[in-house]
């Protein structure tokens, strides 16, 4: 299939297709007579991986050496497992972050809830940061 039909299909632009391409997410595609890329139709189920692996928070890297491992004729699961422990850790630690900038940014919202801009002096900006 042509490019615009596999974009459709896949629910992508054809430029995506094109860089997916150049990053080894997608094998480079055969070519028509006249020079068309020719897609083979497992092509949509691997830019749907591509986009699951995108929706879990991968990285393209990340899943270009999934599909290598896959490509080399493994079961890349115990990899994926270990990515996504990775991955797991790192939103924790995002979780952990942004719950403390919220205790930060209540404690100074609740510090200007009556603003007094006569203790604010020029040299502070403002003092409730």
């Amino acid at each position: 299939m042509r490019i615009g039909e596999l974009a459709e299909r896949a629910g992508t632009t054809s430029k995506t297709l094109r860089f997916y391409e150049e990053q080894g997410l997608l094998p480079p595609a055969d070519r028509t007579p006249s020079g068309y890329r020719d897609y083979a139709p497992d092509a949509v189920v691997r830019i749907d991986f591509v986009h699951r692996g995108q929706a879990a928070g991968l990285t393209l890297a990340q899943i270009r050496q999934i599909l290598d491992i896959r490509d080399s004729g493994h079961a890349p699961c115990a990899h994926v497992r270990d990515l996504l422990d990775a991955r797991l850790n790192e939103i924790e630690q995002q979780i952990s972050q942004l719950t403390a900038l919220q205790g930060t940014i209540a404690d100074l919202r609740h510090d200007a809830a009556h603003p007094d801009p006569d203790t604010c002096s020029a040299d502070q900006v403002c003092r409730y940061l």
